[in-house]
């Protein structure tokens, strides 16, 4: 199984004059690669494949000189992620590949050459040498590769991929009694069917003023200014910090979900089109949908949980979950969901999370009840 640690280093002065070489060097390398290949099909409708580039290297580090300061296979690997990338973008499975720039993050990959010291806290960097790191956790397995990498408030960080010889374990069984449905909300950012909700803690919408503040600051100062470049690490400083919350809150909320259910309930969302709602757009990009599910995800990998994911069609709020009556002219002000056949009243994100529990669970053969026995009724609901 493969796992990925990430670690904070401190190079010195020079070695991140090194880096900064590195980065540079890496870029160049990336953007003519990616130059050559669109050319080549632009003009000639030719594809022009990662190897073919790797084998022009040669001929780039004897024409500029500067290009023999970073290790050879850095730069290959530079060109294997390009290819990579355009190969999801014909897939369907990302956007064209853009120009690299130096304003924004900076990252190297180093393939081998490495060497690990937790006794000394180094980390040995072909060309780099010995690197100062913070080994705040240990792990046992072989590394496969290290990924170096440059933040806008300038601080550096290796990320190491690491095999520890596990097998992923074996799925748990599906039963109702450990199946949960999540619904995600603005008011909340997640309500469980079990009726826990989780609060929305507005990371950004409590940092907006003192944020407005900064970027006004930095739109007032001279462009590459020492002021302004001082200001921009402060804008920038001051976006980390609310990555960074809402990165460790979602770490615990996900990881919550998959230590107490092993079977977890989600709706395919269509946040793209969702952002399109200019009232809601701010909103719902601040609450992370994806990442979370993400997080879920991978976890549940981790520890052989399970994740279902309905239809992003599926009408979990309009339907009633005592007894499947569906509201047509539900709107999105009605906090409150009341059937108008059963007269049941409940809270619209819980009675959503019931029913995308139920959808989940629906079509699921290998469901059992907590006693083991098969499930033999007929109208889902009432499972619940």
């Amino acid at each position: 199984m493969l796992k990925a640690y990430k670690y904070r280093i401190f190079p010195t002065d020079i070695q991140k004059s090194q880096l900064s070489r590195f980065f540079g060097v890496t870029r160049l390398v990336y953007n003519l690669g990616l130059e050559t290949k669109t050319n080549a099909y632009a003009t000639h409708k030719k594809a022009i494949y990662k190897y073919d580039l790797i084998n022009q290297l040669p001929a780039l580090r004897n024409e500029f000189d500067y290009v023999k300061e970073c290790p050879s296979q850095v730069l290959q690997h530079a060109l294997i992620n390009l290819d990579t990338a355009y190969g999801n973008f014909f897939k369907g499975r990302g956007s064209f590949p853009k120009f690299k720039n130096k304003f924004k993050k900076q990252s190297i990959i180093f393939p081998q050459g490495y060497k690990i010291d937790f006794d000394n806290n180094t980390i040995f960097l072909p060309k780099l040498k010995s690197l100062s790191i913070d080994y705040h956790r240990k792990f046992k397995g072989d590394v496969k590769r290290v990924t170096l990498s440059k933040t806008t408030t300038n601080k550096y960080f290796v990320s190491l991929l690491v095999d520890n010889h596990k097998e992923l374990p074996k799925k748990q069984r599906i039963i109702e009694n450990t199946s949960v449905g999540v619904d995600f909300g603005i008011k909340h950012l997640a309500i469980t069917s079990d009726g826990e909700y989780f609060e929305n803690k507005h990371f950004f919408k409590s940092k907006q003023k003192q944020l407005r503040v900064e970027q006004r600051n930095l739109s007032r100062k001279k462009k590459d200014s020492n002021h302004y470049l001082k200001q921009k690490l402060k804008v920038a400083l001051l976006h980390e910090k609310i990555r960074n919350q809402r990165m460790d809150f979602l770490h615990k909320l996900s990881t919550y979900l998959v230590q107490n259910y092993d079977n977890i309930i989600l709706e395919d969302l269509a946040v793209s089109n969702m952002i399109k709602n200019r009232k809601l757009s701010k909103a719902i990009q601040e609450m992370g949908w994806g990442q979370l599910r993400s997080m879920i995800e991978y976890k549940s990998n981790w520890y052989g949980k399970n994740v279902t994911i309905i239809g992003r069609f599926e009408p979990s709020s309009k339907i009633c979950s005592n007894c499947g009556h569906i509201k047509q002219d539900l709107k999105l002000k009605d906090r409150m969901y009341k059937c108008e056949s059963c007269e049941f009243e409940m809270d619209r994100d819980l009675n959503a999370s019931i029913n995308i529990r139920t959808f989940g669970l629906r079509n699921k053969p290998s469901v059992t009840q907590s006693d083991g026995l098969p499930c033999a009724c007929n109208v889902e609901a009432q499972c619940l």
